[in-house]
């Protein structure tokens, strides 16, 4: 991990694409990969472990959805941003994302151009909805 980095879980249960962010989000030299998890449970016991500053959260996970993890990770780790990085573009879907306390929402379509400044919102201003 890198001095001062800003400390990031990324949570999807497609590994290919949850190497991809990571590569991503290493190539910034101000951001760290601190963990990933397959499945919200496991988004859950690394948020509770590892406190990142920053947690990438897919919604349609199996077991438990993103936003029913993104909820237990806010009451388990207040201080981790959370951004959902997802397929799912449906409205009904994203407010409830952003009631569960999301600071983003990016879908998985536009990561190319929206990930790395929703990411820099949320650090910089507490708010990365894209």
């Amino acid at each position: 991990m890198r001095k001062g980095a800003v400390r990031i879980l990324v949570a999807d249960d497609f590994a290919p694409w949850r190497r991809e962010v990571r590569a991503i989000l290493q190539a910034r030299p101000e951001w760290s990969v601190i963990g990933e998890a397959g499945d919200g449970w496991q988004a859950i016991q690394k948020a509770e472990k590892l406190r990142p500053d920053l947690v990438l959260l897919d919604i349609g996970m199996p077991g438990l959805s993103g936003i029913q993890a993104a909820e237990d990770i806010q009451r388990i780790s207040p201080g981790s941003k959370i951004i959902f990085l997802t397929q799912d573009g449906d409205v009904a879907v994203r407010r409830a994302a952003l009631a569960a306390g999301a600071r983003g929402y990016v879908l998985k379509a536009s990561a190319v151009s929206e990930l790395i400044p929703a990411i820099s919102a949320a650090v910089r201003n507490g708010d990365g909805t894209a």
